[in-house]
């Protein structure tokens, strides 16, 4: 394979909503890039980038695959993305190293939820698109509707650059307003029929009006002469793309090749190289994309691939890659030698001597070459982390056999650092294990992995809520230890009073106790911010010295205890201040001991009496869903204890804004795609605490009272 330099390099990543056909988009773009000779299918299960045992049985993509073909000597990488968003990540990932985004459409629907999601992130990430109309050789192909709807969701920045002669089964081909030719089922360049001349050179003037819109000196000459070149069409669209103005739409009916040659030779002549583009490192500097100067690559990607074992996929950001090249990850200091290098074509891998900068490739078994990760000549800085959405879909997971927790813990470990969407920890508030990615599909597919590649059994179920404990009450209490076994014993007396902790509210010193007025004076104070959130407020107010200074740490321990397994239902405890006033204390029995459950049990008795309420954690959830189903979202949530904060539209979908309790959201990705026909998505952040309704709190407190009998 020929080695191409920089600005003979396109990096693109094909977007859209499932079912837009992506991949085989994909299969078209390989067989004209002289990388295969034979077009798979889907549905035979035999395509270059689906090609899995999972995304073949269930005919549907589920990683971000990398591949490449040539055309006009120009080597053009394309990432096929999944469609779907509990699998966005790898769309996600190729952003990072990417010049363009294609929105491939599907003609018979046009604008889905996952064309306007994707949209939306390609915004976000700043990835300038291009819009391919697919399937408009589909017998329920809708171009004038499509037309329309990319109108409603894009706007002035959609420019069409084809429109199709006789869409639908009898597709004739595609008249293109760049070239001005026609070209046929056959990818023949013809005159344009007459009958389509007129809509072709009205759509011509409005291409060459948006074009000139990309620059000052285009705009000009515009002025001057109604009239632009081709390679000032181009030129124009070029500049438009960048400055995110601008979405070229291109019609294709990938199945049969048609269109696709066209479309490659779009992406050649005007989509941006990857020449000169800058990238932000950890530090906020930049790297330029050159072949000049020290090596740098980003691994946007990694996979465990039968034969192969850990793949790791990168783009080269700097310099000149060589085969056996020494490189450090500058975070770490780490050092990683490259002995082979590759270019990449799904599973098709083809071995090169060197790759430049702004080309993608791939290198095997790296010693921690994860998601995420720079590596690079010494002195060169990381660059900036990719930033994912927070996950949706949270479970609990356990090996089915005890014994295995260890191997279970290894391979999800494993999976999570191939992607960065997958979250696994062990929580020791909750002594579960979680795991949390972008929806149910996802996590069954993580699932799936664990049981067929690592050949574990797993279970998942409900995870256990995160729950917070405080008062609302002054309360006082006092508890006495006292333990003797024959030697030296234990003897530890505490009284202490606790009152709500109230952000801003400074600490009061007059209180009421048996009856009497107390004013507090503080020998020493304590505060600390838990890591659980909330903090603890602790003060040594005891006079006459009936306790030693030296048995305050000993109290302080055990009330941390105690909040670290609340009274109510074992779920931290925050937001409190403790007075500790009185006790007492033996010559020769008292100990640290003695005082830690002295303090353990006063601050449990106390926090008792003192109207204990139970918080849970409350998210933000926005909803994006057509307008159909806007009534039954809302129904779902009212039976959620959702709260809807308001409402608004975005390009003719209707965004709900809420509040809902996270004891409520288990599985709720799930629910909503059932509610919508898979047509609506959500996002959801943490936002507070809040307490729990009354009902809620009794029935709280008798499944925890019930599961300490059953341990009894």
């Amino acid at each position: 394979m020929k080695a191409y330099t920089t600005k003979d390099i396109r990096n693109i990543v094909l977007i859209g909503a499932p079912r837009s056909g992506k991949t085989t988009l994909s299969e078209a773009m390989l067989f004209e890039g002289k990388v295969i000779d034979r077009r798979g299918s889907v549905e035979d299960k035999n395509t270059v980038s689906d090609n899995t045992e999972f995304e073949q049985t269930n005919q549907k993509s589920i990683n971000a695959q990398p591949l490449y073909g040539e055309f006009n000597g120009t080597k053009i990488n394309f990432i096929d993305a999944p469609g779907s968003d509990d699998f966005s990540g790898g769309a996600l990932s190729a952003f990072k190293v990417v010049e363009a985004a294609v929105m491939v459409m599907n003609g018979t629907t046009g604008i889905e939820v996952g064309t306007t999601l994707f949209g939306r992130y390609a915004d976000q990430y700043n990835v300038p698109m291009v819009i391919a109309v697919n399937q408009l050789d589909h017998d329920k192909a809708n171009w004038d509707g499509v037309r329309a709807a990319i109108n409603e969701e894009f706007g002035k920045k959609a420019v069409l650059c084809q429109f199709p002669v006789a869409p639908g089964l009898g597709l004739e081909g595609f008249v293109d307003v760049i070239t001005m030719k026609f070209y046929n089922k056959k990818n023949e360049e013809q005159d344009i029929p007459a009958a389509y001349a007129d809509e072709a050179e009205e759509l011509r003037a409005e291409l060459m009006e948006k074009a000139a819109e990309g620059s000052d000196e285009l705009m000009e000459k515009f002025f001057d002469t109604m009239e632009l070149s081709t390679e000032e069409i181009r030129e124009g669209l070029r500049q438009g793309m960048l400055k995110g103005e601008t979405i070229p739409v291109f019609c294709v009916a990938a199945k049969e090749d048609i269109g696709v040659k066209r479309l490659m030779e779009f992406i050649v002549n005007v989509v941006p190289s990857p020449l000169g583009k800058e990238e932000e490192t950890v530090d906020g500097k930049a790297i330029e994309c050159k072949p000049e100067g020290p090596v740098s690559l980003f691994i946007f990607k990694t996979s465990v691939e039968q034969h192969l074992g850990e793949v790791s996929y990168f783009k080269v950001m700097s310099g000149v890659l060589n085969e056996g090249a020494d490189l450090v990850n500058p975070e770490t200091g780490n050092g990683e030698r490259l002995s082979a290098i590759y270019a990449v074509a799904g599973a098709k891998k083809e071995k090169v001597a060197s790759i430049s900068a702004g080309d993608i490739g791939c290198v095997m078994k790296l010693k921690a070459g994860k998601t995420d990760v720079t590596l690079a000549q010494p002195g060169v800085e990381a660059l900036k982390h990719m930033v994912f959405p927070d996950a949706k879909y949270r479970c609990a997971v356990k090996a089915v056999d005890k014994n295995d927790e260890a191997k279970v813990g290894d391979a999800l470990n494993k999976i999570a650092a191939q992607d960065p969407t997958i979250n696994v920890e062990y929580s020791k508030e909750l002594r579960q294990t979680i795991l949390s990615g972008m929806g149910e599909q996802h996590i069954n597919y993580v699932k799936w992995r664990v049981t067929n590649e690592f050949k574990q059994n797993v279970e998942l179920y409900a995870p256990k809520v995160p729950y917070r404990e405080t008062i609302t009450k002054i309360a006082t209490a006092q508890y006495r230890h006292k333990k003797q076994s024959g030697g030296a014993g234990q003897f530890g007396e505490v009284h202490l009073l606790v009152c709500p902790y109230v952000e801003g509210e400074e600490a009061p010193k007059n209180f009421k106790i048996d009856g009497k007025d107390v004013i507090f004076n503080f020998k020493s104070q304590d505060i600390t911010d838990l890591e659980w959130g909330g903090k603890l407020e602790f003060y040594n107010c005891v006079v006459g010295g009936s306790i030693d200074l030296s048995f305050m740490p000993a109290i302080l321990k055990g009330i941390k205890s105690k909040m670290e397994e609340g009274p109510l239902t074992g779920s931290y405890a925050r937001d409190i201040r403790v007075y500790v006033y009185d006790g007492k204390m033996h010559p020769v029995d008292s100990k640290e001991i003695a005082f830690i459950i002295a303090g353990r049990n006063a601050f449990k008795e106390a926090f008792r009496q003192a109207g204990p309420k139970i918080l849970e954690p409350i998210y933000n959830v926005d909803i994006i869903t057509p307008n159909d189903y806007v009534g039954p979202c809302m129904s779902d949530l009212n039976t959620r204890r959702g709260m809807i904060m308001n409402q608004d539209m975005d390009k003719g979908f209707t965004v709900l804004h809420a509040r809902v309790p996270l004891a409520e959201l288990y599985r709720y990705s799930t629910i909503l795609s059932s509610l919508t026909a898979g047509s609506a998505t959500f996002s959801m952040k943490f936002a507070e605490y809040q307490q729990v309704p009354a009902d809620v709190q009794t029935k709280l407190l008798a499944e925890y009272a019930a599961q300490e009998q059953e341990e009894d």
